[in-house]
């Protein structure tokens, strides 16, 4: 990737990487983060790799079928999904790979490119309070301090797809890899940072989270309220997953039936 072109990714990237708490003094952060780095390499995505052009693809075979001889009633149901896929892309494209896009719970939604400059791993935690009792609500916000229990990013891997240009819009969607119990002291995420120009990721990013207790200068494991939260949204993700599957393999049966039907009308 060419590195002018590269550079409104990375700048969008290196922002919505910045750790999420940090001490007073930087030289302490440093060793504590590089302490707490992972001893073995961390899980792969549990989900299967999905085409990133199946929108396209799919919308591309919609717009030919229109050029078939299909009856009228067809044409307008064509139209439909065609709408429908407008108006869906991000819903679809995310759920397949098990993110939830619902505007609530979006680290950076629609941001222009130049301004990418917010955390969306940051956004996404405290975002987690309103799924939880009002009570605690404090508590998520303190993660991001170095107050007591916070998140430190103990390392990420960032994976680029293709460059982002002015006037693209990004929107930064986070998932849990894997599902925390009581004793996790450490959570993992995926991140995808969508393309609203092009409908597809630009970036895909990987992050092992550490919880540390401040206090204590070590390794904490997760609040029982916030394990509760994190179990119920991994099992939200995996159904909307499910969902968003059974939809796209019925607009895939659609355009076959569109397409067997041509020079029938």
């Amino acid at each position: 990737m060419p590195e002018k072109m590269r550079s409104t990714v990375s700048r969008i990237t290196s922002s919505h990487l910045a750790v999420y708490a940090t001490r007073p003094s930087s030289a302490r952060t440093l060793t504590t983060t590089a302490r707490l780095r992972a001893s073995t390499p961390p899980p792969a995505s549990e989900n299967g790799a999905v085409n990133s052009r199946w929108l396209s693809d799919l919308q591309s075979k919609l717009h030919k079928s229109l050029s078939l001889k299909i009856a009228p009633s067809k044409i307008e149901e064509v139209k439909e999904r065609l709408a429908y896929l407008d108006q869906n892309w991000l819903k679809l494209s995310a759920g397949r790979e098990g993110y939830l896009a619902d505007e609530e719970r979006r680290g950076v939604d629609r941001h222009a490119v130049q301004w990418g400059d917010m955390s969306g791993r940051v956004n996404w935690t405290r975002k987690l309070a309103q799924f939880s009792d009002p009570k605690y609500e404090q508590e998520w916000y303190d993660l991001m301090t170095p107050k007591g229990v916070g998140l430190i990013l103990a390392s990420i891997r960032t994976d680029f797809k293709f460059p982002m240009t002015f006037p693209d819009r990004v929107t930064v969607l986070h998932k849990l890899v894997t599902k925390p119990d009581s004793s996790s002291d450490r959570f993992y995420l995926e991140a995808v940072m969508y393309s609203e120009q092009h409908r597809r990721p630009a970036a895909k990013c990987f992050e092992d989270i550490v919880v540390y207790d401040y206090r204590a200068a070590k390794k904490a494991p997760l609040k029982p309220f916030m394990v509760d939260v994190m179990r119920a949204t991994f099992d939200l993700q995996e159904q909307r997953k499910q969902e968003a599957e059974k939809k796209v393999a019925e607009l895939h049966a659609f355009v076959k039936e569109v397409e067997d039907s041509a020079g029938a009308a």
